[in-house]
């Protein structure tokens, strides 16, 4: 017979589950070291129990959450601590605490980051960036959170399309839709793409607006030059370089964020090719520094801060029946990185 839920401790469900304490606890937190039948089985125990829902319940009385956890691909990109310093600001005027975990873009990975925030008794979780176009990939995270908020845990995404919660979403496809339309405009037809894998639910979205563009010109897309390396800097990088070698006629190069944008640069500054007079180049996001690049950034600007400051405040409002959606808008910011296309 188990204890009452109100006097629940880690010993109970480390005794339900036949495994010691260290074992229990280490299951809980997502760490190495436990076999993967026997986590699972500590988990389940913890939910029939309710080891986990009685401290979300007693945190959220009221309404409010003192400690929110917030899962980012990779703290280091502008684009995540943007929307990271929304999230603290919010935070710090409801006087909660923020404990940041990075993925790396791994499913695995961020299935670790859950289970570790669970363990931990947070109130809010937030999970900022890409989804995956394979809703199998987000599966066991997706039970995980279920369970989080069944008791009483909040959630809130930004840019899912899988994740059953209150949603902050970008403006993807339209936004790439916008600035492939600004290239079309000065006269480009040769354009390629610098983009990350296609398995990210925002690198498909946007490449879709790239080519929803072009199919509005009446430009073949399935003729599209692209170039997939990582969603990085270094990624723009290479992903120029092979550009550069196979399609050397292209006159524009769409990233799909501006930390490729920045490595496309790179490359090409690298090459001596001058931009925008021989190539231009247009990333997305708009992050803090693309004002100061030299050339300054054509983009597509998100509120990236106000996106951050969204998720939480949507998430310490009381729960809705239906999950609720709010897109971010976007706004088109021509800079000096694109011209008019280059003359044959």
């Amino acid at each position: 017979m188990p204890r009452p839920r109100s006097r629940l401790r880690l010993a109970d469900v480390a005794e339900r589950a036949g495994v010691s304490l260290t074992t229990a606890s280490r299951a809980l937190a997502g760490r190495d070291g436990v076999r993967e039948e026997v986590a699972e089985r500590v988990r389940r125990i913890s939910r029939e129990l309710g080891y986990v829902a009685n401290p979300h319940a007693r945190t959220l009385a009221g309404g409010t959450a003192s400690t929110v956890g917030l899962i980012v691909h990779q703290i280091d990109d502008p684009y995540f601590s943007e929307i990271a310093g929304g999230v603290v600001q919010v935070a710090g005027e409801r006087d909660l605490i923020v404990q940041i975990c990075h993925s790396g873009r791994n499913p695995q990975n961020e299935l670790r980051q859950i289970r570790h925030l669970i363990a931990q008794r947070v109130g809010v979780i937030i999970i900022a960036g890409s989804g995956y176009v394979d809703p199998r990939m987000e599966a066991e995270s997706r039970a995980e959170l279920s369970a989080f908020q069944d008791a009483g845990g909040r959630l809130t995404v930004i840019g899912r399309h899988f994740l059953n919660a209150d949603a902050v979403r970008p403006d993807n496809k339209e936004g790439a839709e916008t600035v492939t339309g600004h290239l079309l405009a000065l006269g480009h037809r040769r354009i390629a793409v610098a983009a990350g894998e296609m398995l990210l639910s925002t690198v498909a979205d946007r490449f879709a607006g790239v080519a929803a563009a072009l199919a509005g010109a009446g430009l073949p897309s399935d003729e599209l030059p692209l170039a997939q390396a990582e969603f990085t800097r270094d990624g723009g990088r290479h992903a120029a370089e092979r550009i550069l070698r196979d399609h050397p006629d292209t006159t524009a190069i769409v990233a799909l964020n501006d930390a490729m944008a920045i490595g496309v640069l790179s490359a090409l500054r690298t090459h001596r090719v001058p931009v925008p007079h021989r190539m231009s180049v247009a990333g997305f996001d708009d992050v803090s520094f693309a004002a100061d690049l030299a050339p300054g950034l054509t983009t597509v600007r998100l509120p990236l801060a106000e996106m951050g400051r969204q998720a939480l405040s949507m998430a310490l409002r009381p729960p809705a029946s239906r999950p609720r959606r709010k897109s971010t808008g976007h706004e088109l910011v021509v800079r000096d990185s694109t011209g008019p296309a280059p003359s044959r």
